[in-house]
């Protein structure tokens, strides 16, 4: 499979990635297309959709190989699960899909088609084999059941953001910020009030602690300007 198109996200690295899509509704990033797909007849209604599928590919863990057997981060990473009954990144053919909202399309001389989205759980520069419309007639299933995962509850934590870490990061920003850290982006097997945990987002390094149902952002710290993998992240152009 080619590569059709990358994401621009504010999320260089793993850590902090929401672990499923629509978790963090604000999260914005952009689907930029590869020079050779940058036609706009190619986006053609797709504009009337208010959501699109992203297929794209696991592109950090491509190279590890898979196991049949894999510890599901929803089950505390103890049990073993079968790895087609899990969404590991572990596997055979390293594929993601995800459900993002779509906001615009816009296009520039540059860079043809930019799609803005919302909801996305992909790292920066992560490859996008296909995209396709969200179709609700056939791919929303109400009686669906979904499984360990639905006997397994993750309660979101409470999240505090004081001064002047609150005032960084622009209120955009700040609500995505917020939205990722209720999740809780720890690994699930730890749990020390006093460890300080980081990650990087939208240029900034986040640091927090978690003391029961509560976390605490204790530092933002502006990180040195870093270039897209691909370039810089394109303006806004005429919207559809």
């Amino acid at each position: 499979m080619e590569t059709i198109a990358r994401i621009h996200s504010d999320f260089p690295t793993k850590f902090g990635v929401p672990r499923q899509s629509g978790l963090a509704a604000s999260l914005k990033a952009r689907v930029v297309f590869e020079p050779a797909y940058r036609y706009p007849e190619a986006v053609r209604g797709l504009g009337e959709f208010t959501h699109i599928w992203l297929i794209w590919e696991f592109s950090e863990t491509a190279s590890k190989g898979w196991k049949p057997t894999v510890r599901p981060p929803r089950l505390g990473g103890n049990t073993r699960m079968g790895v087609f009954a899990t969404r590991s990144p572990f596997r055979p053919n390293p594929i993601g899909l995800s459900c993002v909202r779509l906001e615009e399309i816009s296009f520039s001389s540059e860079y043809g088609p930019v799609l803005l989205v919302s909801g996305a759980d992909l790292m920066d520069g992560t490859p996008i084999y296909d995209i396709k419309p969200y179709l609700p007639l056939a791919d929303c299933r109400p009686e669906a059941s979904g499984g360990f995962a639905d006997r397994t509850e993750r309660q979101e934590l409470s999240v505090e953001i004081p001064e002047p870490w609150c005032s960084l990061l622009p209120p955009d920003r700040l609500q995505a910020l917020r939205e990722v850290l209720a999740q809780d982006p720890r690994p699930s097997y730890q749990h020390d009030p006093d460890r300080i945990y980081g990650f990087p987002f939208a240029g900034y390094e986040i640091r927090f602690q978690v003391k029961g149902s509560c976390l605490v952002v204790c530092e933002a710290e502006l990180l040195p300007e870093v270039e897209a993998r691909e370039g810089p992240l394109p303006e806004k152009g005429k919207q559809e």
